[in-house]
């Protein structure tokens, strides 16, 4: 009755009616093109730290251990941090929190202009990097996702993952030329240029729901009301974790990722420029290999977020960290003081599986933990980053005793294959602990 009464009035109305909102670009595709540019930005402290190694240890002879040290404090915090920031995105809203942790970021790079022991190292670089970038990381890209887009979540995660590879190729060649020709020095201030130049960008043009601006998440059926903020941040945060550390899923998922972490961002990010260095190939041509890494690692990854949506994401993480493995085994006999044609092919071919392993682990969060699901991926994504830490400090280490890297990398590709098979056992079905996640914060 109500919609007979209310389409009679239309139907006498002879007024011009206005285009079809169909026919315009959705918003959340613009949101998510603001937060791909973002994360690009941000990314450029992520193309540092192997650069400095050297330079770092011939000025003030401190160790690689100690070096990797502060690494490692970073990739821990920028783990750490992660399921807080999630949770402080839900309480004060996107746009606030990321411009506060651009800020963050570009305050600790330029505070290691003038550092003159390790302790400052580990503090600015170590402390305040990693707390700014913990709140960047990739938490924030699944925010974005979760809120504007019920459809093509796996291509958009693919796309935003992407981001921080294509930051990676942007900045590593430009930062590696900088400390080669100028020394380390201007190459931190140009990250903390680099974070502060993006904060304009979000301020004006992020939105944190599409209520904001009145439309539907790209995909949705229905108007979704933005919810209410929710207070006790830290408190929800805690709470997630305690109800799905009693899944196993969680502990799958955790294990995995703490293995993709340190085969990637505590392995080859931090040590590969400085191992190549080791074989004679100058550093330029190493930071220009491991930038050719980001370029397939846009395409794998975006190829990744397609597979998810049409493929079962616990095979496909089988199938990355399987290859992922073999690629490292080989790796110790390619190094060389050239770049040769297998190397350009471990580059190629590692590079598409770099980060591909994280659209089908969203995915499994979202399968296992609904609602909670960006949170919940906050602490998986914790795991990666303490698994990168580890790796980056004992990497370090281990160039220190053994005079090389080979059982680094080593390790590393057996790793993998015990991540292969870890993903091949988490269950399909969503564990009844998970879903009182789910249930928690609207109780609270």
């Amino acid at each position: 009755m109500t919609e007979t009464s209310e389409a009679a009035p239309a139907a006498e109305d002879a007024r011009p009616v206005p285009p079809a909102a169909p026919h315009r670009i959705h918003r959340a595709w613009f949101v998510a093109a603001v937060t791909f540019v973002t994360i690009i930005g941000a990314a450029a402290f992520r193309s540092l730290p192997g650069l400095l190694i050297d330079p770092l240890h011939a000025e003030f002879q401190w160790s690689r251990g100690t070096i990797g040290l502060a690494v490692s404090i970073n990739l821990a915090l920028y783990g750490l941090t992660a399921p807080f920031a999630a949770a402080l995105m839900d309480r004060f809203g996107i746009r606030r929190v990321v411009a506060v942790a651009l800020t963050v970021i570009a305050v600790g790079s330029g505070l290691t202009v003038w550092m003159t022991a390790a302790w400052q190292l580990l503090l600015c670089w170590g402390l305040l990097v990693g707390l700014g970038s913990g709140s960047m990381a990739l938490a924030f890209a699944a925010t974005v996702t979760n809120r504007w887009f019920t459809e093509r979540k796996g291509l958009v995660t693919g796309i935003l993952t992407a981001a921080s590879a294509s930051g990676q190729l942007i900045f590593l060649p430009v930062l590696s030329w900088i400390v080669t020709e100028h020394s380390w020095r201007p190459a931190a201030v140009t990250v903390a240029l680099a974070a502060l130049a993006v904060v304009p960008f979000v301020w004006l043009l992020l939105r944190d729901h599409p209520a904001d601006v009145g439309q539907k998440p790209y995909g949705a059926t229905e108007f979704v009301p933005k919810p209410e903020p929710v207070r006790g941040a830290a408190r929800r945060t805690i709470g997630v974790l305690a109800s799905a550390v009693r899944t196993g899923p969680f502990w799958l998922l955790a294990g995995t990722f703490a293995i993709c972490g340190a085969s990637t961002n505590g392995l080859v990010q931090t040590h590969f420029v400085p191992a190549a260095h080791d074989h004679g190939m100058p550093i330029t041509a190493a930071a220009s290999l491991l930038a050719v890494i980001g370029v397939f690692d846009v395409v794998g990854t975006i190829a990744s977020g397609w597979f998810t949506d049409r493929f079962e994401p616990r095979r496909l993480l089988a199938v990355y960290y399987a290859l992922r493995g073999v690629s490292l085994l080989f790796l110790p006999m390619l190094l060389a003081p050239n770049v040769h044609p297998p190397m350009i092919f471990f580059i190629v071919f590692y590079g598409l599986d770099w980060v591909a392993t994280v659209p089908p682990t969203l995915a499994l969060c979202r399968e296992q933990y609904g609602e909670d699901s960006a949170i919940v991926f906050g602490w998986v994504l914790a795991s990666h980053q303490v698994g990168a830490a580890l790796v980056a400090f004992l990497g370090g280490v281990a160039r220190d005793h053994f005079g090389s890297y080979d059982v680094v990398w080593y390790a590393s590709g057996a790793l993998c294959a015990v991540a292969a098979l870890m993903a091949l056992v988490i269950r399909r079905d969503r564990p009844a602990a998970a879903r009182k996640v789910r249930v928690a914060p609207a109780t609270a």
